[in-house]
């Protein structure tokens, strides 16, 4: 069942605060450098599933370890550490292959994952053991 709490309250803060700043910084950090190619619209389908998707990553490979040792600061290490390797994956083959991708896109966008997601499993380790007592 902890899994299960853990999960849930990954996603939600993860969509919350990610929706907050996909809000503000799409039109200044990632329309100006990908221009048309940045759908009008968020795909609903495949934002979904990235969503459901990376929750039960940080579930896994944040939150189970960190629940396992009893250590909050697990949680935020390990969810900077799983950001870093996953958004520096989509990030650097980015860049790596789209002609108008920058490095301070790159930098940026690495750097939020691992903030997004260092909050979000930090915040989900409280909410888990706070439901879990």
């Amino acid at each position: 069942m902890k899994y299960a709490i853990y999960y849930v309250s990954t996603l939600v803060i993860c969509v919350a605060v990610d929706f907050i700043w996909l809000s503000t910084m799409t039109s200044r950090l990632y329309g100006p450098v990908m221009g048309d190619m940045l759908a009008a619209q968020p795909r609903l389908p495949a934002a979904v599933a990235f969503y459901l998707l990376y929750a039960l990553g940080v579930t896994i490979f944040v939150g189970a370890p960190a629940l396992k040792a009893g250590k909050w600061s697990n949680a935020t290490v390990h969810g900077a550490l799983f950001a870093l390797f996953c958004y520096m994956t989509y990030d650097l083959t980015s860049q790596a292959t789209l002609r108008n991708w920058s490095i301070v896109l790159t930098l940026s966008d690495i750097a939020w994952g691992m903030f997004l997601t260092a909050l979000s499993g930090t915040a989900a380790y409280f909410v888990t053991r706070a439901a879990a007592r």
